[in-house]
Formats: C-alpha cells, structure tokens, sequence
C-alpha cells in the first residue's frame, strides 16, 4: 500500500518538517475548519466514529497556558465543548491510574490500577514489585522486563461496552506507551498496539496487521535517521531560558528536540513521537474504513510524547512551548484528513494527570519553596532503621519511592505489624516534608466522595485511589511542590503523582462537528468521560458501576444524556 506509507513517513514527520521548515516527502493536508452541518439536537443519529485521544500530562494549567497560541486542532477543540477544570480525581496521579479512568467511568479504587507499579509479596517471583500493565505469573518475567498484559484492570472499557452490544464495532488502540493504549484500549479491541525502538508492537504472540506493521517500519525508519536541532518558534523565545541541573554544568529549558540516529528516548521526547500515532491511527481507521460501516467504531490514541518533554525537561522551556505548538499542528493535520473523509465523527480529548515544572526553575519564577525530596525519606533507609531497631527480619518495608503507597513484610505476626506500623506512621509523621501519613486500615473504613471534586479532601483523594487488594498499608503524601526526585540529572527533571491539584487538574473537551460549542468552568472528571460518550452512541450502563456520571453536552433545554 504505497499510498498509505507515503502518508505514514510524512506524518510521523510532520511536526520535523514544519518546526525545521523542511518539505516533507509528500503532501500534507493543510489545517482548515470544517464546512458548517447540521446543528446536532438530542434527535441526532450517533456519530459513526468515536476519537478518544489521551495526552500524556497535559495539564490544565498547559492548556490554559497555551489556549491562546493554538491554532490547529487544540484550537478547534477548544472551539467545542470545554471543561477547562477536568480532574483526574484521586491522588495517585501517574499514567496507568489516570488513563484506567478514562474509558471505564470508574476510579481507580475500581478499575484496581492503584500506580503504575505496586507491590504483591504473594507472587512466586523473586521481584515483588508489580508493573500495572503486566502478568506476573509470566515465568522469568521482572516488572521491568515484563509480559505486557490487560490482566490487572478490574472494569470493563468503553470499547469492551460497545462490542458487548454490538460485535460487529471496531475498536483499535494506539499509543506510545504500553500502559496507555492497555487500559483505554481494554479487552475486545481489534487491534492495541504502542511505539518500541523497533517500531510498534502489541501483546506478546499477537500479530501485528500488515497496516501496523507498514506503520511500524515507517516508524523505525523515523527512529533510526537524526534529527538536527529545530528552529524555535517566535512564540516560545521567552520561554528559552537555561536552567542549571545538578554539578557538572548541565542545564534544559533551551532544547531544540535534536538526537541522534536510533535515540529512541529522544524520539519519544519529542513532536515526532506524537505524529507516528497519529499517522499509524489514521492509517488502521482508513485500511480497516472505521466509520464508514453500519456500526459506531472507537479510535482510541495515546500520546506520550508531552509527558516525556516534562520529565526530561520540565514544563516550562523552550522544549514544552515548541511540544505544544507541535501537538497543536499534528492534531489539526489529524483533523482536516478526517474531515476530508466526510464521516461523523465525534472528538473527545483530555490527559491521564498533570505535572508540575522542576523546582529550579520554580524557584527562579517565584515559588522559591519548591524544592526535591530529601534523600532520608528513602524507604529502604527508613525500612533498615526501623528493622534494626525493633529487631525484625529485613526487607521490612516495601515501596516505588519517598511517597505513596508504602507496604510491610507478610512475615511480621500482628504484634510486629502494629508495633512496625506505628513507627513508620511516626518516622514519615515527623519529616517536614512530609503532609500526612494515612493507613490502609483508616482508607478502607472512608467512602469515596459524591461530591465535585475541587472541594475533596486529602481522605477523598487518597480514598479514590485505594484497592484494599493492591493499595499499600499506609500511604506518604509529601507536600506541596515537593519534586520526589532527589537529584536531578539530565533526563529526569520532573515529575507528578501527588495529590494536588498542579497534578489533578486536566482538560476535557469534546468536539462533533454540527455541535454548538459552550464552555462549562465547574469541576467535572475523567470518570465522566465515559457515560458521556455512551450516551452520544446509544450504549448502555448500569449506573451503579461507575463512578463518572454524564455530561450534558447539548447547549440550551434538550440534552444529550439519554
């Protein structure tokens, strides 16, 4: 198919191509709106196509940040239907939890994705550490070298719902992480797959279709040529500050996205990485005619490639403008070729978390109490002292780092366990890094909170992200910019996961052409995404189990929640 290849090396590059006002090898679509429809009234057939698009810590503080410079295809989006104050509601705020919520309607108390990795003492394998997106029960597997798996997901997704109800719908997941396209994309999609060095790839002993392995090798094509540095645009000049990290000289904030051949944690950290999803998405949707059939398909993409800017460089740089405007242009050449399909389709966009700049640059930009986590809240350091004070077999405590969810051996009897709990409640209680220290035993006593979630508190957000089956037996929450990386190195600068609201608060916008634009400014959540979508395409729920409720997204009397 040597059409759709020329489509898929030029997309994977548009964002190269414009940024290094390079000509790209074929014809890109130019960005334009669409011709106006039909005002779509609660008596509207469902749109054939359903695009569910995740960005990887796009934060609503980027968004706001940003609104104003759009011109593509956020642009467009933020035309439609805006929930500027979106939250990822709980407190684990990293990219398996969130995007778990996105598509199941449900927290992830729930959907049992209490972090990207947690801790399993029970499993046979020497490494107890658990990857969210993994079987551990694989033999010789490790929650880094891992079997890729939907195992772990308690709830069913969105796509599951509509092939329940009607087999004969398609649904693919695409996107560069594993985790991303895992839990949006769920159990019955058609095709799931996510970017490798190698290209892409899906669960071990699933074949790729010739499409994704067409997209794959355009792909590691992109991946295996360097990049020169690109151009910065005159929007981000103010943004191109160098900001010095660690002691030998380092510094981010004035990137320009070059690499070298084969890098692939630079492709990843970069508008290419976004624009070969985006490319391989529209070539499965036109090889495999989604929305162009009887039935409602489901496009599900997952692009990672803002969350790996700020966490090698921070939100604030050169390198997070030019990622923006990039995003904006992919998105809107993305657009403009489904518009040229002529399929109703409906758009809903939003991230798995948001994210916060690295405290360097805070502190030069007057929050000068941001800081990085202190070294002595290492938890195998605290684990040893308390071990050795109380006199207990070692390893005693269990945890991915100085916040979250914190776990105690199995072999402890109860009088071990209170008496190690209670110490450990009160080493971390004493630090004043430290905001609270709360037990898995007070969590599973709490209910989770009805209530909008910009009035929840700490217990309401720890709650929501709680699985009395995978959750910790007592869980650290640091305080406010407090960066839980404790030296920062080039690479990895900064980060989120925490309770507040720099990491919780998210976009959420929906866009169906023919749909009266409003913009709604109260708090709303990603649980909602998903019964507001199956309420646009007829499928039905059982309201008891979800957590997310529908969103009218219907101006004026009628509306859209049927």
């Amino acid at each position: 198919m040597p059409v759709k290849l020329k489509y898929l090396t030029t997309a994977a590059r548009i964002t190269v191509a414009a940024v290094l006002s390079v000509a790209a090898t074929g014809a890109v679509l130019a960005q334009s709106s669409p011709a106006p429809a039909a005002k779509v009234t609660a008596a509207t057939p469902a749109p054939k196509l359903v695009v569910v698009i995740s960005v990887d810590q796009f934060s609503a503080d980027l968004f706001a940040e940003y609104r104003s410079h759009f011109t593509g295809g956020l642009a467009r989006l933020a035309s439609g239907i805006v929930f500027p104050a979106g939250y990822q509601s709980h407190a684990a705020t990293e990219t398996c939890p969130g995007h778990s919520t996105i598509l199941t309607g449900n927290h992830p108390a729930h959907t049992g994705i209490v972090a990207n990795n947690y801790f399993d003492l029970s499993v046979a394998r020497e490494d107890k550490r658990v990857y969210c997106a993994e079987d551990e029960t694989v033999p010789d597997s490790s929650s880094k070298k891992y079997s890729a798996s939907v195992n772990h997901l308690l709830v069913p997704t969105l796509g599951d719902l509509m092939k329940a109800q009607n087999p004969k719908a398609q649904v693919v997941s695409v996107a560069g992480k594993d985790r991303a396209a895992i839990m949006m994309g769920g159990r019955q999609a058609d095709e799931l797959m996510w970017l490798v060095p190698t290209g892409l790839t899906s669960y071990p002993g699933t074949a790729l279709s010739p499409t994704a392995q067409q997209a794959g090798t355009a792909i590691a094509a992109a991946i295996a040529q360097p990049r020169p540095a690109a151009t910065l645009p005159a929007d981000c000049a103010s943004h191109d500050i160098a900001i010095p990290i660690g002691d030998k000289g380092a510094t981010v904030g004035t990137g320009r996205f070059a690499r070298d051949g084969g890098n692939f944690r630079g492709f990843m950290a970069s508008p290419e990485a976004d624009g070969a999803v985006l490319a391989a998405g529209a070539a499965l949707r036109q090889v495999r005619k989604m929305g162009e059939g009887d039935t409602t398909d489901l496009l599900i993409l997952g692009l990672s490639a803002t969350d790996y800017v700020g966490h090698s460089t921070g939100t604030e740089g050169s390198e997070m403008c030019m990622q923006m405007l990039a995003l904006d242009r992919e998105l809107g050449a993305f657009f403009s070729r489904l518009d040229a399909t002529g399929i109703d389709y409906v758009v809903a966009l939003t991230a798995d978390h948001g994210g916060h700049d690295l405290p360097e640059r805070n502190r030069q930009n007057a929050w000068p109490a941001a800081e990085r986590v202190d070294k002595a809240l290492d938890p195998d350091v605290i684990g040893k002292d308390v071990a050795e004070k109380l006199g207990l077999r070692q390893p005693l405590l269990f945890s991915d780092g100085p916040f979250g969810d914190m776990y105690l051996s199995k072999a402890l009897t109860p009088a071990q366990r209170k008496a190690a709990l209670a110490e450990f409640v009160a080493r971390f209680k004493a630090h004043p890094q430290v905001e609270a220290v709360v037990t898995g035993d007070d969590l599973a006593k709490y209910p989770i909170s009805k209530r909008s979630p910009d009035t929840w508190s700490l217990m309401d957000k720890l709650r929501a992200s709680y699985n009395p089956g995978r959750s910790g037996d007592f869980l650290v929450v640091l305080k406010p910019r407090v960066t839980p990386i404790p030296e920062s190195g080039l690479g990895y600068v900064a980060t989120h996961g925490s309770v507040w609201d720099y990491d919780r608060r998210v976009p959420i916008l929906f866009w169906r052409k023919g749909l009266a634009g409003f913009e709604q400014p109260n708090a709303v959540m990603t649980v909602d995404i998903l019964p507001t979508l199956a309420s646009v395409i007829g499928v039905s729920l059982d309201p008891s189990k979800i957590d997310g409720r529908c969103l009218d997204l219907i101006s004026g009397p009628e509306s859209s929640c049927r």
